[in-house]
């Protein structure tokens, strides 16, 4: 069992993992399931606790004016928030699970991108599911040097989870581990893919027009989705990725659409990042999800 936080998300009471009781509740997911042990050291799974510590200030600031939400987040200073910690690769499932059962909407702390499909894992009682995919990459090979669950393939493995109904990946762009066949594999399934080029050309809202009003959302966020001027510090930065604020509308407009039912947050390597920007855009982008989807 990792060592509890030293502080809680937002200064958050930290709890364990089980029947909380708060409409939000943060896991973090240092390792997911590694192709060598080079990646189970990487300075990736220091992510929660940096995410954490970013988030400290602010959690004194919950009740002060905040100009992205046009008020504040919590106007008593009260928010329903609790931290559960962090949780190894082969409790992450059981984790999430508990949270969902109690009825909270979980946010995780990763961690490679191999955390993201344990997570979704945690919904098959919770479904259906559409999934939107921000990232510079489809993640759809199915194995990598027979490694099925490894960073490249969590959302291949998501769409083989009968909860999950659709996935939209956007901000695609540049090269990475994908094969042709596997994007035609990805549209073959009904899937979608909006490069950050068409997100731009055409804006937050039609790639909000690709998911039925009134569903069920799990928002995959892989850090390499935004521009490198926004997330400095992850492993396979490209030139040319979302913006913060089409990000922001991305989350905020999927939470009035319908209901965010969990969000995973990966590949965020702190010993890359520069002045902890990448946490601090990361900290925001929660704030503004929280406040959308009620806090």
């Amino acid at each position: 069992m990792p060592p509890p936080p030293a502080i809680g998300f937002l200064a958050a009471p930290i709890v364990p993992v089980g029947p909380v009781d708060a409409r939000f509740a943060v896991i973090g997911i240092p390792h997911g399931i590694p192709y060598s042990a080079a990646n189970a050291g990487a300075s990736v799974v220091e992510a929660p606790r940096a995410i954490r510590e970013r988030s400290a200030r602010f959690g004194r600031m919950l009740g002060h004016y905040d100009f992205d939400l046009g008020g504040a987040l919590a106007a008593d200073g009260r928010l329903s928030l609790v931290d559960c910690g962090d949780v190894q690769a082969a409790r992450a499932t059981d984790a999430v699970r508990a949270v969902l059962a109690a009825g909270a909407m979980p946010i995780v702390l990763g961690g490679d991108d191999s955390i993201t499909a344990l997570a979704i894992a945690a919904f098959a009682a919770h479904g259906p599911l559409c999934i939107l995919q921000i990232d510079a990459h489809i993640d759809y090979r199915d194995e990598v040097n027979g490694v099925r669950d490894g960073y490249s393939s969590p959302m291949r493995r998501a769409a083989e989870m009968p909860w999950v109904q659709r996935i939209v990946h956007c901000g695609a762009r540049g090269v990475g581990s994908a094969r042709p066949e596997d994007v035609r594999d990805t549209l073959a399934r009904g899937n979608r893919i909006v490069t950050a080029r068409e997100l731009h050309a055409r804006g937050a809202q039609s790639v909000l027009g690709e998911f039925p009003a009134g569903a069920r959302y799990y928002i995959a966020f892989d850090c390499d989705g935004l521009d490198p001027a926004v997330m400095p510090g992850t492993s396979a930065p490209l030139p040319g990725g979302l913006s913060y604020d089409e990000a922001a509308d991305l989350l905020v407009g999927l939470a009035r659409r319908g209901t965010v039912a969990g969000i995973s947050f990966a590949e965020y390597y702190p010993s890359l990042d520069l002045n902890g920007i990448t946490a601090l855009a990361i900290v925001r982008l929660i704030v503004s999800l929280i406040a959308a989807s009620g806090s």
